[in-house]
């Protein structure tokens, strides 16, 4: 404590992880009053802040180990804790003590899966993640309310046990070494392809006309990454991620075309 009080802390990232933490604290209380529409909100917007203070902290070179661990704590509230307590009132309240053991897993994974980050990424920039990244899970998990409060409209009898049914999944995906895609493979100072500025495009469009669908389609596609292997990630990598050299121009040249 000594020391990190002569040190002082790093406000940007942290600020980012404390609205991280809030949303989660939110999304919790939301699914106590049955206000499932609004913990899913507060879900993914703690994955926006979860997103934006690491990048803020790499680009402001303020990483530290404190934010590290901080965030950590925050991540197992807003994508173990909060998920975890939606599905369970949302879905797997009726299957009783079958339910809340699904969301015991859930939770106790997600803890295993951060730690596990936490040691495996310990002075080491990874480009990829071993696991299922616990707030793809929760996004999985929150998008899924969305899908069938908006689009299919699942019925009591079949809720409980499909939930049940992706909650074990993304359990054993978490823990699993299953690799996934970072988001710090993705260089926005490094030139791309022009069919990458076009796919974004148009999945921005796609999420404006049908957001319900594309986050589920997003977060579905995301969880079952790491089971297609190797080839489907290295192709994945080539169209998109690949930088494009830059191009040596006349000194008289005043920009790209």
């Amino acid at each position: 404590m000594r020391g990190l009080r002569e040190k002082g802390i790093y406000l940007i990232p942290n600020l980012f992880t404390s609205g991280n933490l809030f949303c989660g604290v939110f999304a919790i209380i939301a699914v106590f009053n049955a206000e499932y529409v609004a913990a899913v909100i507060a879900i993914l917007l703690a994955a926006i802040f979860d997103v934006l203070d690491g990048k803020l902290a790499q680009l402001t070179h303020t990483t530290s180990r404190f934010g590290g661990e901080y965030d950590s704590l925050a991540d197992l509230v807003s994508f173990g804790v909060a998920p975890g307590m939606l599905a369970y009132s949302w879905a797997l309240g009726s299957l009783g003590r079958l339910g809340w053991a699904a969301v015991f897993l859930y939770i106790a994974c997600g803890a295993i899966r951060l730690a596990r980050y936490n040691v495996q990424s310990a002075g080491i920039e990874r480009l990829d993640f071993v696991g299922l990244p616990i707030p793809a899970a929760a996004g999985l998990v929150a998008s899924l309310v969305l899908f069938d409060n908006h689009i299919l409209h699942f019925g009591a009898e079949i809720r409980p046990t499909l939930i049940l049914v992706v909650t074990y999944l993304l359990a054993f995906l978490m823990v699993s070494t299953f690799h996934y895609p970072s988001v710090k493979s993705l260089s926005l100072k490094d030139r791309k392809p022009l069919r990458v500025l076009v796919g974004l495009l148009l999945v921005v469009l796609l999420l404006v006309v049908a957001p319900q669908v594309m986050l589920f389609a997003f977060f579905a596609s995301y969880a079952l990454w790491g089971m297609l292997g190797g080839p489907a990630a290295a192709l994945f990598a080539r169209m998109t991620w690949k930088p494009v050299p830059a191009q040596t121009q006349p000194a008289s040249s005043t920009g790209d075309v």
